[in-house]
């Protein structure tokens, strides 16, 4: 079994531009489902990017109320985040400029470097091997440490969303 965890622009980019919440609830239960059987998750500081949004947006309420079943239930391992910042970003050390660009991406993919179980990071990022240290893309960064990357619609057939 795999775990996929959860990028940002994995949540903003459904609800804002394919599957709103108030319009295609079915995919925001299908997540819940998937969240509760241990196929998806959320890293907490992923969700901390999230919520940092407006406090009366739906995604953020959804959130809020499904939030002991999203997050991932464990703390980042500080030396794979390290080695994300080292050897996925090249970043030695990171600037204060470097820092605000990767925001928390490195936690995602520190996460999935774990080796608790298979774990994979679903983003909307498009890979961009020419990019070099905080302007390298998550697909990029993932390749460079074999973590698995996907996007959503990955995960949608992966996992068999159907809308019922």
């Amino acid at each position: 079994m795999t775990l996929y965890l959860l990028d940002a622009n994995v949540l903003i980019t459904a609800d804002r531009d394919y599957y709103p919440i108030d319009r295609v609830p079915q995919f925001w239960s299908w997540l819940l489902e998937q969240s509760q059987q241990g196929y998806v998750k959320i890293p907490y500081e992923i969700l901390a990017e999230i919520s940092a949004g407006s406090k009366q947006d739906q995604l953020i309420k959804w959130i809020s109320s499904n939030k002991k079943t999203l997050v991932l239930d464990e703390e980042v391992d500080p030396s794979l985040l390290q080695k994300v910042i080292r050897e996925g970003y090249e970043l030695l050390p990171p600037s204060e400029t470097d820092t605000r660009k990767i925001a928390h991406d490195p936690f995602l993919i520190a996460y999935a470097l774990s080796n608790q179980t298979e774990r994979a990071v679903i983003t909307l990022e498009q890979s961009s091997p020419s990019k070099k240290g905080s302007n390298r893309k998550i697909p990029d960064v993932c390749s460079r440490l074999g973590v698995a990357s996907y996007n959503t619609f990955y995960l949608i057939k992966k996992l068999d969303f159907r809308a019922r």
